[in-house]
């Protein structure tokens, strides 16, 4: 019988017997994750050029208080402290995003990118003990569960956004029942930003914990089974549906934001 020596085991970062480039998708990864970070966080401290026309930019959604015509409760309010910096984003954006950063697949992928925890498997990290996330500050990553109800509330309101992206101001028109039917390049943008969205939120692994985990036999309840096999569905490629809502998120806010400063023209399909 061969003899297996592990005296030979090397501490620290990066050490590994592979010889493939482990190395690219973490680093993908951490370039990926960055740049979105970067952006929204940019974008969501801007506090303008987020709408145009019937348009609004999902980090902007829903514009609790604002300026423009998308806001449900008027403009600024009073009781925000003046010391502070305002942007209508600042009220709403940190639902989601908790909501993507306690998400079990980003957890995954950014413990490997940004902690090297570890950076891949069989592949030596900087620390020497496992604390995993049962004590703080990770322990707080349980909390996803309960952001999972805020994503679905979210979903709602992006979804009457699309509805609000059909109805476009005529030339001239001062009066906004006024509004006349049409779909723009925005309106399919914010459309499939909403499908990407809820292929994301619908296939998360707390829902379908949620809709058939507490049960033995899911035979016994047709219609809890049946929503068991769509979420367990859209969850085998949730991660496709993770990174293809996240940076269409980005694109939506970038295409809306272009279109407001005059560098891109939205054109009218009907």
């Amino acid at each position: 019988m061969a003899e297996i020596r592990l005296t030979d085991i090397r501490r620290g970062l990066g050490h590994t017997n592979r010889k493939d480039a482990w190395w690219a998708r973490p680093l993908l990864i951490f370039i990926c994750l960055t740049i979105f970070l970067i952006y929204v966080t940019w974008a969501a401290f801007q506090g303008n050029h987020y709408t145009f026309g019937p348009y609004l930019s999902p980090l902007y959604s829903p514009e609790l208080f604002g300026d423009s015509t998308h806001s449900w409760f008027g403009a600024k309010p009073g009781w925000w402290p003046g010391q502070l910096h305002w942007s209508p984003a600042l009220l709403v954006l940190w639902a989601p995003g908790i909501f993507r950063l306690t998400c079990y697949y980003y957890r995954g992928a950014y413990y490997k990118s940004f902690w090297a925890d570890p950076p891949a498997c069989t592949v030596t990290e900087p620390r020497k003990k496992y604390l995993g996330e049962n004590s703080f500050p990770l322990i707080i990553q349980n909390i996803h569960r309960y952001f999972l109800y805020l994503a679905l509330f979210f979903l709602l309101f992006l979804s009457y956004d699309v509805w609000k992206a059909l109805w476009f101001m005529p030339p001239g028109a001062t009066d906004t029942d006024e509004r006349s039917f049409g779909i723009g390049i925005g309106t399919l943008v914010l459309a499939i930003n909403v499908v990407l969205l809820g292929g994301y939120t619908l296939g998360c692994h707390s829902l379908r914990h949620l809709v058939g985990g507490f049960m033995d036999r899911l035979s016994g309840a047709p219609i809890r089974g049946r929503a068991y096999q769509c979420v367990s569905c859209l969850n085998r490629r949730h991660m496709l549906w993770a990174w293809m809502s996240l940076f269409w998120v980005m694109f939506s806010d970038i295409y809306i934001r272009l279109c407001s400063m005059g560098v891109w023209n939205d054109f009218r399909i009907l």
